[in-house]
């Protein structure tokens, strides 16, 4: 038996599964634990039934069946640190965990990770112990799905993402196919202020061009690489890859935006230090979330993070109606938020690293001629529509 369990476990091993934290909360505490097995059980029970298997070990297991709820989340491609924080190959212990990630609730109170891929918020309907594994059966009270995204999955031992396969599309009739084809990935904050200058000049030379267009964050735009669903990304060089090649375009030089009437906006520039105890929005993206907190912490400072915020246009909204200053890189052509605040940009008094914006491309894999004409019209036009954003 000892050999067929071994053999049982290397099977499984090639079995990919997707990767989720399942937690709970209630007059046995808060806990959670990352796991593979979580599989559907009916849809067609009075309300849709799913099960999970937590080793008997665990302080989940029982916390769980005292609470008698529980949340499934299943984790997006870019949140391996939180199933490694729950697989317990952080460090943290007990509550310190739930430090890796923003959490809410729905209808039991378990926790869920606001922004999972999809999360299944259970009540317990049954359990059993089977060897090493309680089996815990939950009926389904409330499902969120965040409606983009792919799922982190877990596979020989490693994680990984689903990689996607595209049929060629299918021309109208009477119409011609697509000679030429291009799929670009684009950060999201500079993706307005620079790509369409590149798209119109692409699309002049070549009108019948079938380009598509992604714009998302860091991680999402490198897993889309990694995935053959963009062939180039314009994005920061930070947390590359090896297997990811980049090539720098410019510097983006980090300012200082302030509203109009503001004093420290009487200031011809301003010190990291002179701000650090002023009310910061915070563009909370990866990576301009810890490009921005770094330039306060290389010199010892602590910023006062008032806002947090997603959205570049937020940040300036917020900034807009004096409820702080923002550290930003990406510098609109105009100096007024969407609902009309105006808006003053200041120099850093002092030198600071530049985040630096590259076209990403995917390493060993052969670049379509047109992606390496997009990469020349980079080279091209970049650099002074960059800047002319970029410094204040």
């Amino acid at each position: 038996m000892g050999a067929l369990r071994q053999q049982f476990l290397l099977g499984m091993s090639h079995a990919a599964c997707t990767v989720n934290v399942v937690t709970t909360d209630g007059v046995a505490g808060r806990h959670g634990v990352t796991v593979s097995a979580m599989v559907s059980v009916s849809a067609d029970t009075p309300r849709p039934t799913l099960l999970v298997c937590i080793h008997h070990l665990s302080p989940v297991a029982d916390a769980l069946l005292q609470n008698g709820a529980f949340c499934v989340n299943v984790l997006r491609e870019d949140q391996a640190h939180i199933s490694d924080t729950f697989a317990g190959r952080s460090g943290a212990h007990g509550l310190e965990k739930f430090d890796c990630a923003e959490w809410t609730t729905q209808l039991t109170g378990a926790p869920r990770v606001r922004d999972a891929l999809v999360a299944f918020d259970c009540r317990v309907t049954g359990s059993d112990r089977i060897g090493s594994h309680f089996v815990v059966l939950g009926s389904v009270e409330d499902i969120f799905v965040a409606g983009a995204g792919a799922p982190l999955i877990y596979a020989n031992r490693a994680y990984g993402v689903p990689q996607r396969f595209h049929p060629r599309p299918v021309p109208e009739p009477g119409m011609s196919a697509p000679t030429e084809s291009l799929a670009l990935g684009c950060f999201q904050t500079f993706a307005p202020y620079i790509v369409p200058a590149l798209i119109a000049r692409l699309t002049k030379l070549h009108p019948k061009i079938a380009l598509s267009l992604t714009e998302a964050d860091q991680a999402h735009l490198i897993a889309a690489l990694r995935r053959n669903e963009i062939e180039l990304a314009l994005l920061y060089d930070f947390d590359l890859g090896d297997d990811i090649r980049a090539e720098h375009l410019a510097d983006l030089i980090p300012y200082v935006l302030l509203p109009e009437g503001h004093p420290l906006a009487d200031s011809a520039s301003l010190s990291l230090e002179g701000l650090a105890s002023e009310p910061l929005v915070l563009l909370d993206l990866d990576p301009s979330r810890n490009y921005f907190l770094s330039l306060f912490r290389d010199r010892g400072l602590e910023p006062r993070v008032a806002y947090r915020t997603g959205s570049l246009e937020m940040v300036r909204g917020l900034v807009g109606h004096g409820l702080g200053y923002s550290l930003l890189a990406t510098k609109p052509a105009n100096n007024m938020s969407y609902d009309g605040r105006a808006l003053v940009a200041r120099p850093l008094s002092s030198p600071v690293k530049n985040s630096r914006l590259v076209i990403a491309t995917l390493r060993g894999r052969p670049l379509s001629a047109m992606a390496q004409e997009f990469i020349a019209h980079c080279r091209a036009l970049l650099n002074g529509v960059v800047h002319a954003h970029a410094n204040p």
